[in-house]
């Protein structure tokens, strides 16, 4: 007996995979990633420990960040994993009190934690939909403004990254999620503005397929159409979408905020995108 397919890559993957990214590009820095203790969070926390920075990852599960922080730790990245439920302010607050209390400041937020589940949209439960809009749209945002206060009163700078999805054509099979997505989205358009005379960069990375973890909650048949969901003809991995998150966070992004990078193969313009089997209704549509 078998567990089941395994998604997304190895630590050994890891700590191998190559990057355009120069070893010391963030030297001295410290860098949080919420959810950073598997997939694509983890693929975040791993390619900016190899480029210099001090990693704080955080989640909801010790167990989780303790082998994920292990795994760096063996492969000589300096990495320190914190319990947060983002959702709850008050963890919220400890969670950037102990970095501050250990590291003395934080220079760069990757808002990563999150998760749905694939559901026809008139079947979502109350509690469902309000879990999904309550990490996906409230921690975020929580994470968000506890970041920019302290940058604000230390009148330091910084930079926040905020992991989205692709929702500008709908996302069938999680609505939950694309109206959380969504509204970050909204939001960080907004607080880039406002920010911008704190010297606070917003933007967010916007992955469409991407192999991770997260693909064990999809079925075989939504797991193959992810691939004939955007030109390509192929989903991305982890690896794409870290890379996002390092332009965007690094001095290669210090002329953009309030903006959004799609990392999808194009599907926005050109594909369709089910998280459940294709109805039949739409079989044969086109696109």
């Amino acid at each position: 007996m078998t567990d089941g397919p395994t998604f997304g890559f190895s630590d050994v993957e890891l700590a191998q995979h190559p990057t355009v990214y120069r070893g010391d590009l963030f030297k001295g820095q410290t860098v949080a990633v919420s959810g950073g203790g598997s997939g694509i969070g983890k693929a975040i926390a791993w390619l900016f420990g190899r480029l210099g920075a001090h990693v704080v990852i955080c989640g909801r599960n010790a167990e989780k960040l303790e082998t994920a922080a292990a795994a760096m730790t063996a492969a000589g990245l300096a990495v320190e994993p914190i319990v947060c439920n983002i959702r709850n302010t008050d963890d919220v607050e400890a969670f950037f009190d102990k970095i501050y209390a250990g590291r003395g400041s934080l220079d760069v937020l990757i808002n990563n934690a999150g998760g749905q589940y694939p559901q026809p949209a008139i079947d979502i439960k109350p509690k469902g939909f309000n879990a999904v809009i309550d990490t996906n749209l409230n921690g975020t945002w929580w994470m968000m403004q506890a970041a920019a206060k302290r940058w604000r009163d230390a009148a330091r700078p910084g930079a926040i990254v905020n992991i989205v999805a692709v929702v500008d054509r709908g996302m069938p099979g999680v609505a939950h999620t694309c109206a959380a997505r969504a509204a970050v989205v909204g939001l960080t358009r907004t607080v880039a503005i406002e920010w911008a005379p704190l010297n606070i960069r917003v933007n967010c990375v916007a992955p469409g397929a991407i192999e991770s973890q997260g693909f064990v909650a999809y079925s075989d048949e939504a797991r193959e159409a992810f691939k004939r969901s955007n030109p390509m003809m192929r989903v991305g991995d982890a690896f794409d979408v870290a890379e996002g998150c390092v332009y965007l966070a690094s001095p290669s992004g210090k002329y953009i905020t309030g903006d959004v990078l799609t990392i999808d193969g194009g599907g926005r313009h050109w594909g369709q995108f089910w998280a459940f089997p294709e109805p039949d209704y739409f079989k044969g549509s086109g696109r």
